[in-house]
């Protein structure tokens, strides 16, 4: 299953909500972030494509300086994007390969995508949850500040629209806790 949603609503909270239900649970934005802090051939690229700026004081490669970069420029963000998103897509379909391998695989897995529907990543999942807040919310929760991120992305009320589940996270941390609860009842007793 995906899970998805906009920045600040709270789709790192909800994975961890379906970790502590039992499912295995997996984080694109994690991935992403371990590639570029381990990945030699993913932090050559990106220091041969945008220059020496982008590394931190201590050699490796800072994603602020990323961020500022690409997401100024749309062709550098397409660049970046097309060079880590099949890499990401590698991982956690190793991954989910990996526990259906298992004797005793886990009745549900999760792979937070944030961007599932604007790569055209639905198709390799067979349940979506999408985690929807309001902007002002979104706002501040997030310590991202807005950018041309948001404009690229689809709307919450089309991502809640094309999701199997979807849920307005307004509420306390057990609201989510119990939507979260209801959707892994409703989908292991399938």
């Amino acid at each position: 299953m995906a899970l998805t949603g906009g920045i600040g609503a709270g789709k790192s909270e909800a994975l961890a909500a379906f970790g502590r239900h039992g499912a295995a649970t997996c984080s694109s934005d994690e991935i992403v972030h371990r590639l570029l802090r381990e990945d030699g051939r993913v932090q050559r690229a990106v220091v041969e494509r945008f220059g020496p700026d982008v590394l931190g004081p201590d050699g490796s490669v800072d994603r602020g300086a990323i961020a500022g970069v690409v997401f100024a420029e749309p062709t550098e963000l397409s660049w970046l994007e097309g060079t880590l998103h099949p890499l990401v897509r590698a991982e956690y379909e190793a991954w989910r390969d990996a526990l259906a391998g298992r004797s005793e695989p886990p009745a549900l897995c999760v792979v937070e995508v944030p961007l599932l529907y604007e790569t055209g990543a639905e198709s390799r999942f067979d349940r979506v949850v999408a985690i929807t807040a309001p902007p002002e919310v979104r706002s501040a929760r997030s310590r991202v500040t807005p950018d041309r991120r948001a404009q690229r992305l689809l709307p919450d009320e089309e991502k809640v629209r094309r999701a199997d589940f979807s849920y307005v996270n307004t509420g306390t941390l057990a609201d989510l806790d119990a939507f979260v609860g209801g959707v892994v009842a409703e989908l292991v007793a399938a």
